[in-house]
């Protein structure tokens, strides 16, 4: 298993690309927590916290596509270096300036939400170029998934550290120069520099004029939904504990199971069409989290939490798949920073959704928010499966893709480039 995802790291700029990716979307996987902990440090309360982070999130939720297609549009450097340093300035200056101006504080973190740099999408639409081969993408696709589920549990572990050693601001003020950082790294490297997308037909909606996309997008709304649900859930079952600390519990066992589901997902060749394997994985997926309206004792519940987990990176790094085959052509990176922003809004409606759950019903209502969610998401693969069965494009690697300018691509593999 190790080997395979090796041999990924050592292909040129791998490495650098997926370190630089991880560390430039550090200030997005920390801003909830950091925009808490630096309101409350304030003397703000839990709601204007909330309001904060909601704008945050609302603002990174419309960047990002938007963002995406202009990277297609101009490449990768003119767009993400200057939206990083947006970013980074619109959070130092809410550190810098505090409270004392709400509405300058709600500028701040819209300016820091609507350009934050769509790396995540950049990032796969330059692993056909660096890879070549189809498997060696498919297992940087998990491997990335994987990575993710890393970064949003470091990170607001280092958040946390910051907060200790320094103070809040300071950590606001550090994670985004090491944002900066991590996305200069990024636009320096060779395949960031040289990638081009294909020439596109000029269409208002952009990528999503994918009905297949739309299909995929919708789905994992509903994913999102449900794995947003999961986290105000788990603090409501550990209140019913009575201790704080198994919460920790249950996210740590969420996360440990996406790892090892990541992990062996990516480790093995996959035959057949990804979009009827994504219906089984995200059945799988649903699956997993109907046992936890059982809420069972602390120790079942961890492994309960464990199981659940096992199926969501797989679920993600097929999609990562699913998103390359159906997105028109030259909107690669936009159509996969719509998945992101969907999966966002879905978490968000799932914490929205969760807290009057909980004071209808109790714990188990808002784990069944989050089973409701898988289900939904299944039922959304299953109605739209006409659409996702024929990919919205054939490949044109073969035929001397921008993007792999030195043939490295196998003929028949999309390098992002779809007819």
């Amino acid at each position: 298993m190790a080997a395979g995802y090796l041999d990924i790291l050592r292909a040129r700029h791998a490495a650098r690309l997926l370190a630089g990716t991880l560390v430039g979307r550090l200030p997005n996987g920390t801003a909830p927590v950091a925009i808490v902990l630096f309101t409350r440090a304030e003397g703000g309360s839990y709601t204007l916290a909330g309001a904060l982070a909601a704008v945050y999130g609302l603002a990174t939720a419309v960047g990002q596509p938007l963002l995406g297609r202009a990277v297609d549009l101009y490449g990768q450097p003119r767009v993400q270096l200057p939206a990083s340093l947006a970013s980074a300035l619109g959070m130092i200056v809410l550190a810098l300036v505090g409270l004392e101006s709400l509405p300058l504080a709600y500028g701040a973190v819209m300016v820091a939400g609507v350009f934050t740099p769509p790396l995540e999408g950049g990032l796969r639409a330059l692993w056909p170029s660096v890879l070549g081969s189809e498997d060696r993408v498919h297992r940087a696709y998990a491997m990335d998934a994987v990575a993710q589920e890393v970064m949003f549990t470091v990170g607001p572990l280092l958040v946390t550290v910051l907060v200790s050693f320094w103070s809040p601001a300071a950590a606001l003020l550090v994670i985004n120069v090491i944002g900066v950082l991590g996305a200069l790294s990024v636009v320096l490297s060779e395949p960031s520099r040289t990638w081009r997308s294909a020439p596109r037909e000029a269409h208002w909606l952009g990528a999503l004029r994918s009905p297949g996309l739309l299909a995929l997008l919708g789905s994992f709304f509903f994913v999102g939904l449900a794995l947003g649900s999961i986290t105000v859930a788990g603090v409501a079952y550990a209140d019913d504990h009575g201790r704080e600390s198994v919460y920790g519990w249950l996210m740590a066992a969420l996360g440990l199971g996406a790892l090892i589901g990541g992990a062996v997902y990516g480790a093995r060749r996959w035959a057949g069409a990804p979009e009827r394997r994504l219906r089984v994985i995200v059945a799988l997926l649903a699956l997993g989290y109907l046992p936890l309206t059982l809420t069972p004792g602390v120790v079942a519940m961890t492994v309960l939490a464990a199981v659940s987990g096992v199926f969501l990176a797989p679920a993600i790094a097929c999609s990562f798949i699913v998103v390359d085959r159906h997105a028109p052509r030259g909107t690669v990176t936009e159509a996969f920073s719509w998945l992101v922003t969907t999966f966002g809004v879905g978490a968000a409606a799932g914490t929205a959704v969760a807290g009057p759950a909980v004071e209808l019903g109790g714990t188990t209502w808002s784990f069944a928010v989050a089973g409701a969610g898988g289900v939904a998401a299944l039922v959304v693969l299953l109605a739209t499966g006409r659409f996702l069965a024929v990919p919205g494009h054939t490949s044109v690697a073969a035929q001397g893709s921008e993007n792999d300018r030195n043939g490295a691509v196998e003929p028949g593999f999309s390098s992002g480039h779809q007819a």
